[in-house]
């Protein structure tokens, strides 16, 4: 239930990019500036989304707000699949991303927030890991709509899809309790709290939570507090959605420089999506790793491992112009090109969304995963509105060579400033500061 929407993110992610480069930039005559904005626009309304929903989720509860973001995105996408000219396009895939942005700190709070200590990790990375069959199932409808179906029937039915998983799944996130830590260090609600226990343990609370409050930081208090943390969570957010989006919706553009077009449109698709496909396990390898060599650990190890291949691509290409000689055999350089999204998934890109689940106090969580959410989305608003003018005046060489450095910037930030989580309680990893509240008395306060 929580990971449909990360489900329907990575689809939108690859089906946009086929849509988009593929199809209407012929079919609607669209300039470069044009392809940026749509494929950039939904991305753009994420950030809104994610600091939206991320500082509702703190303020109302996690609960309040759950399903809302879903039914956004279903609408969006259903929307985008109706429409015949760009302004209209443009709108409806603003409505997705701001359904895509509100699941962010939402299902990554309530994932952390009822997970225990010793599998944390693995339940947040396995949640986001519904990228992994948002990806293959995006493959799939991308080929069979491009193979089977007229162009201009194939790409609405390829965006039409992406409204049926976060449609599956409203019913289901209005029903849920709210989260334990929530209920007890928050709202103090003796009835959501048991509820929420026996959702996710089959048991009431073994121990007399409702003793137990968070005490408030200020937003003063929290941004001093924590302000360096925030650079590292947001920071390396913002650097590796810049590799992962500018590479990834740009896969149709950069694989045919790689390897060549064909003269089938569905076998451009199917060439664009191998990348992809050989990326999928790194989220379960993250998934698999994250609890027992840290979230520090990998994330570092991602960036670095990225670095080496951008600058391994940019060695195994001769640019002339803007033409392009390889240095090895084609498949070999789009295996390597492949490689990078494994190394990103199984790396930061799975990281940098679990840790700033876990390293903020409770009445600020959903907020700070908001805002580190918000600023990878303006990297990758950033990436997917410059990649076409940067494929067109630097080509692929100047393209890797950035990514390098940017994956690069990412493994010392994270050095710098992201704090390691594993095995540490969430209070304990958020400095949360816990207060007894003392039943009173007509003599005593509380």
């Amino acid at each position: 239930m929580s990971g449909m929407g990360f489900f329907t993110d990575a689809y939108d992610l690859f089906i946009i990019g086929i849509v988009v480069n593929l199809f209407l930039a012929e079919m609607w005559h669209l300039n470069e500036v044009q392809v940026g904005l749509l494929n950039s626009i939904a991305i753009v309304t994420a950030v809104v989304g994610q600091l939206l929903f991320g500082r509702l989720s703190d303020m109302l509860g996690r609960k309040a707000v759950y399903g809302v973001e879903a039914m956004l995105l279903s609408i969006g996408a259903a929307a985008s699949a109706l429409v015949s000219s760009f302004p209209a396009l443009l709108a409806t895939r603003a409505l997705v991303g701001l359904g895509i942005g509100g699941d962010y700190p939402t299902s990554a709070t309530i994932a952390s927030e009822y997970a225990p200590t010793a599998k944390r990790g693995r339940a947040v990375a396995l949640v986001f890991s519904s990228q992994g069959f948002g990806v293959i199932t995006a493959v799939i409808v991308g080929v069979l709509a491009a193979y089977y179906l007229p162009p201009g029937l194939a790409w609405r039915v390829m965006l039409g899809i992406g409204a049926i998983p976060p449609a599956l799944v409203i019913y289901f996130r209005r029903k849920v309790p709210e989260t334990p830590r929530y209920s007890a260090l928050v709202k103090g609600d003796e009835r959501e709290l048991e509820r929420s226990f026996y959702v996710a343990y089959g048991r009431a609370p073994t121990h007399d939570l409702r003793r137990y409050r968070a005490s408030s930081y200020s937003y003063r208090e929290f941004f001093k507090a924590f302000s360096l943390i925030l650079v590292g969570t947001a920071l390396s957010w913002l650097l590796m959605d810049m590799a992962f989006y500018g590479t990834g919706i740009y896969s149709s553009a950069i694989t045919p420089l790689i390897v060549g077009s064909s003269k089938a449109v569905w076998v451009d698709v199917m060439r664009s999506g191998l990348p992809y496909l050989v990326g999928v396990p790194g989220y379960f390898i993250a998934a698999a790793l994250v609890d027992r060599l840290g979230r520090k650990t990998l994330q570092i190890g991602g960036f670095v491992a990225m670095a080496a291949i951008y600058l391994a691509l940019l060695f195994s290409i001769v640019q002339v112009g803007k033409s392009y000689v390889l240095l090895v055999p084609g498949a070999f350089a789009l295996a390597l090109f492949g490689l990078s999204f494994t190394f990103i998934n199984l790396g930061p890109n799975t990281t940098t969304f679990i840790v700033p689940a876990e390293v903020y106090p409770v009445r600020f969580r959903s907020t700070g995963h908001g805002i580190s959410a918000a600023a990878g989305k303006t990297g990758a608003a950033i990436a997917t509105f410059l990649m076409p003018l940067l494929l067109a005046t630097w080509g692929l060489h100047g393209v890797f060579m950035l990514l390098a450095l940017v994956s690069i910037a990412g493994a010392a930030v994270t050095a710098a400033f992201v704090p390691e989580a594993r095995n540490k309680t969430l209070e304990e990893a958020s400095r949360e500061r816990i207060v007894v509240a003392v039943q009173s008395s007509p003599h005593t306060r509380s």
